[in-house]
């Protein structure tokens, strides 16, 4: 299964493709849709959505995963972010792509192993996992990581289904849905 994984930013969203076949990863590309910091909101995040549209035409995945963005200290930059994010939800859906979503703390703990991981150690567990991959940025990165957790979490839901519901993806989802309200 191919997957996207996308970690929004009104600047720069990082986007990761991989394959997944059961266990085994494949790294298939990484990037940043970078948006015009001079440009107004609206023009931003149509370009936000346009890089975005053309990594989704490029590479056709079958899933997507996109990072949930906690609240920082400055509620404007929070608000940019959230529709930065938005973008990130939308535009795979919009090709019929289904969409999941992933609290930082829960890649963290499926990529590195600790929901407190530093970016780097994010970073060096995404090339140790991939290999070959040599991720164009930190963001780029991060992507990867969300498609890592999503394909994992897929091939546990698949596992899990065949004998009762995951109790993984359950929790996943009750703290998406704390963080989102």
């Amino acid at each position: 299964m191919r997957v996207l994984g996308l970690d929004p930013g009104l600047r720069h969203t990082g986007w990761g493709v991989i394959d997944a076949e059961g266990n085994h990863l494949r790294h298939v590309a990484n990037g940043v849709v970078k948006s015009d910091g001079k440009a107004d909101l609206a023009q931003r995040l149509l370009q936000l959505h346009h890089g975005i549209a053309e990594v989704v035409a490029a590479y056709r995945p079958e899933a997507a995963a996109v990072e949930v963005t906690l609240a920082n200290k400055n509620p404007s930059s929070t608000l940019k972010l959230g529709m930065a994010r938005g973008i990130a939800l939308l535009t795979p859906a919009l090709s019929g792509i289904e969409v999941a979503e992933y609290l930082p703390m829960i890649v963290k703990k499926a990529v590195v192993g600790t929901g407190h991981a530093d970016k780097d150690q994010v970073g060096m567990m995404v090339a140790r996992l991939l290999p070959g991959c040599n991720p164009a940025a930190a963001d780029a990165a991060d992507a990867l990581a969300v498609a890592i957790c999503h394909a994992h979490n897929l091939a546990t839901g698949r596992h899990w289904s065949a004998g009762g519901e995951d109790p993984l993806a359950a929790q996943v989802q009750a703290q998406a849905k704390r963080a989102r309200a």
